[in-house]
């Protein structure tokens, strides 16, 4: 499959929450690679991922594109149960960068290695912003990549935690990347403020 991938013209093997089938891909990938696989291999995950796997992955993976989702662990524990998941991304990331480094990107803005970070901004400041991106300056790099996003839209269980059964607004998202200009990082990839939908009339 990624050998039809390279054959298409894709600019890289994006894996996408690879991390419970580590194995599987490192065997995948040497078959690959030995009948001519040569893209930019993607990490895509949602950043709780030990530093102990991603050791295994050392000098194979190109391209890190982890989520930093919270700062704070009580509210992860209690909006995704996750226990420590601060703690364990916060290694996970740091283990991503010593690996990989700053993205860097070519002359027609494709990225071809380093570490490219995802935060997706939550209503009432829920994720933990400031927090984040005090961490990925202080201890990451202030040429960290960081794509900040403002999709957040409320669906089924949400509704029942009062915190976040809005949608983010305009003053949280612009907040959010004036925290992280704050701290120097100025290479971001901001989507553009979601418009409101639109209910189409059958």
């Amino acid at each position: 499959m990624m050998l039809s991938l390279q054959a298409k013209g894709c600019h890289n093997i994006n894996l996408v929450s690879p991390t419970h089938v580590v194995p599987y891909i490192l065997d995948a990938l040497e078959l690959a690679v030995s009948m001519g696989l040569y893209l930019p291999v993607v990490y895509n995950t949602g950043g709780y991922d030990c530093v102990e796997t991603l050791e295994l992955l050392d000098g194979i993976i190109d391209i890190y594109m982890p989520d930093m989702k919270y700062s704070n662990g009580k509210i992860a524990e209690q909006l995704s149960g996750i226990k420590d998941y601060p703690k364990v991304n916060k290694a996970a990331i740091k283990e991503m960068h010593r690996q990989v480094g700053d993205l860097q990107i070519d002359e027609q803005g494709v990225a071809q290695r380093g570490l490219l970070v995802r935060h997706l901004v939550l209503p009432n400041r829920l994720a933990g912003t400031e927090e984040i991106v005090s961490f990925l300056a202080q201890e990451v790099s202030t040429n960290t990549y960081l794509n900040i996003m403002a999709q957040y839209h409320p669906c089924h269980n949400a509704f029942d935690i009062p915190q976040l059964a809005r949608p983010v607004n305009k003053q949280e998202f612009h907040e959010a990347i004036d925290l992280a200009h704050q701290q120097g990082l100025d290479r971001l990839d901001k989507y553009n403020f979601p418009l409101p939908l639109r209910l189409i009339p059958r």
